[in-house]
């Protein structure tokens, strides 16, 4: 039996990772300035592509965002495809940010 995959946030990394287990499978980088988390790349091991941990990932990231009252710009394509796709995360995104990245 797998582990359930499980996502920590690694700030001397700058970045939430991904592990199943002890292993890391996947990654979303950020850039932190104030309060806002700048996503810039997101990642996760082919091998486990397709099994939804990429939205596992994501969705936990901008979890963390929301909970510190930060704002998110998605210059990672997934993150921003993320958000374009579960409209409820688009108030994380300032509202002058948005036509930018097509939210």
């Amino acid at each position: 039996m797998q582990p359930t995959p499980e996502v920590i946030d690694n700030p001397d990394r700058s970045r939430f990772e991904l592990y199943s287990g002890e292993e890391l499978i996947g990654f979303a980088e950020y850039r932190t300035r104030e309060q806002t988390i700048d996503f810039v790349h997101t990642e996760v091991d082919s091998r486990f592509k397709g099994r939804g941990l990429g939205t596992q990932l994501v969705g936990t990231a901008l979890e963390a965002a929301r909970l510190r009252d930060a704002a998110v710009v998605p210059h990672c394509w997934f993150v921003r495809d993320w958000i374009a796709e579960h409209p409820d995360y688009r108030d994380l995104v300032p509202e002058r940010l948005r036509p930018e990245f097509d939210l």
